[in-house]
């Protein structure tokens, strides 16, 4: 368990309470030591009635009154496992994030405490600490989780509890149609898609094969896929899937090759889509190979390796912040949140953890005036407009509650290992 200033890792409560009762107590009794003192001749008993219990009284009602003082946020991410690469950017970004409105002041001069849970990628262990989240921690809000798949296991409870629910994951499913408690911050596949068609169109591609997860990311990605295609005159010739934990896709790709679509899309999250292109390299398939904005962080390079190059994506443009004009409006809100990051956790940005510096950024702006009230807050949330964020410009209403357009994304390609913008 890490200790760190305004949060509970895993539901345990690392501020206030340990250190306040060691603090109250004398040096030489350890509230928390385990060993059973016995009653009796020489035993500790009246001197635990004398100076302990009185102690611990004063500091439960300090504790209760601190408690008062704060608003409690839930936090869900798949911080290990194998979407780790998701989850471990977006729980260090609200911590980090935590840390700084608390250094401001707070939020009305409240304080903010995270209670976060690891799903590890997994649906099950996401309602689980969903169920922990609203009956145990009673949090105003949850930030979270990390994929689709783990989002829309938890919505009914989120909906039934009435608590906002701000998520990291990209499935158009998680806000169409509308669902009033739940938000999110990624950028959605159906921009995606359309970002993809478009540069698809303008390179003169006209037949496709698709290959997808088969997951409820991959499932979104595939409709949207096909749906999109017939307005950017794209045909697709070919749909191909391949599961989460699957480490061969050369059967699907043998199948692709021997269609002869004029490109391939791949959809879905590593390490999936980082098979498919080590694969596509192996099987010499001289076409371009797109992939979804699942993989874009330096992971995917990273577990690609060398197939990776030429590999074309849309991404936010958190991945390309040096190569953006000076007068790109979001280009200072990403320098500072790559600054703040890199300074604290000393390991490079992705934008991923930019939907978890979103989601705490709108939150704090829907908790003003709000005294915790979960209603005002949802509503709240439900009318920020004109936003900006590292993952774009945020315009929330009651018909759009991810409220991104297409300029959240930009086109870019893999090249010497890092990212070329196409422009």
């Amino acid at each position: 368990m890490r200790k760190t200033a305004g949060k509970v890792q895993d539901g345990t409560a690392v501020e206030g309470g340990i250190g306040m009762l060691n603090h109250m107590n004398p040096p030489h009794m350890n509230p928390i030591d385990n060993r059973k003192h016995r009653v009796g001749a020489g035993a500790p008993g009246s001197f635990l009635l004398r100076y302990m219990l009185p102690a611990l009284l004063i500091c439960l009602m300090t504790m209760a009154a601190w408690a008062d003082e704060t608003y409690k946020i839930g936090g869900i991410f798949s911080a290990t496992g194998p979407a780790s690469f998701l989850g471990d950017p977006e729980q260090k970004s609200m911590e980090m994030m935590i840390e700084q409105i608390n250094a401001a002041g707070g939020i009305d001069g409240r304080m903010l405490q995270a209670v976060i849970y690891d799903s590890e990628g997994d649906p099950a262990k996401a309602v689980s600490a969903v169920n922990k989240l609203l009956h145990k921690d009673k949090v105003i809000a949850i930030i979270g989780p990390s994929t689709t798949p783990t989002t829309l296991a938890i919505i009914n409870f989120v909906e039934r509890a009435k608590v906002p629910l701000i998520s990291c994951a990209a499935g158009i499913a998680i806000t169409t149609p509308v669902k009033p408690w739940v938000f999110k911050t990624a950028q959605s596949d159906l921009l995606a898609v359309a970002a993809v068609y478009q540069h698809m169109q303008a390179r003169g591609i006209k037949k496709i094969s698709i290959l997808t997860v088969a997951n409820a990311f991959g499932e979104s990605g595939r409709n949207q896929l096909l749906d999109q295609a017939a307005k950017f005159n794209i045909e697709v010739i070919q749909s191909e899937s391949f599961g989460p934990k699957d480490t061969d896709m050369t059967a699907q790709l043998t199948k692709i090759k021997s269609a002869s679509p004029d490109a391939v899309v791949c959809w879905g999250t590593n390490p999936g889509p980082a098979v498919v292109a080590r694969n596509v390299k192996q099987l010499r398939m001289e076409i371009p190979l797109y992939q979804s904005h699942g993989v874009a962080s330096p992971k995917f390079i990273e577990l690609a390796g060398d197939a990776s190059e030429g590999i074309i994506l849309p991404t936010g443009k958190i991945l390309v912040t040096s190569l953006l004009q000076d007068n790109d409006p979001q280009k200072s809100i990403l320098e500072k949140y790559e600054t703040d990051y890199m300074e604290k956790y000393k390991a490079n940005v992705s934008g991923f953890g930019g939907y978890a510096y979103d989601a705490v950024n709108l939150l704090a702006k829907a908790l003003k005036g709000s005294g915790g009230d979960r209603e005002k807050i949802r509503s709240s949330l439900e009318s920020i407009g004109n936003h900006m964020g590292v993952s774009g410009e945020f315009n929330f209403s009651r018909e759009d509650h991810n409220g991104l357009s297409s300029d959240a994304f930009v086109m870019v390609e893999i090249k010497n290992g890092t990212w070329k913008l196409i422009k």
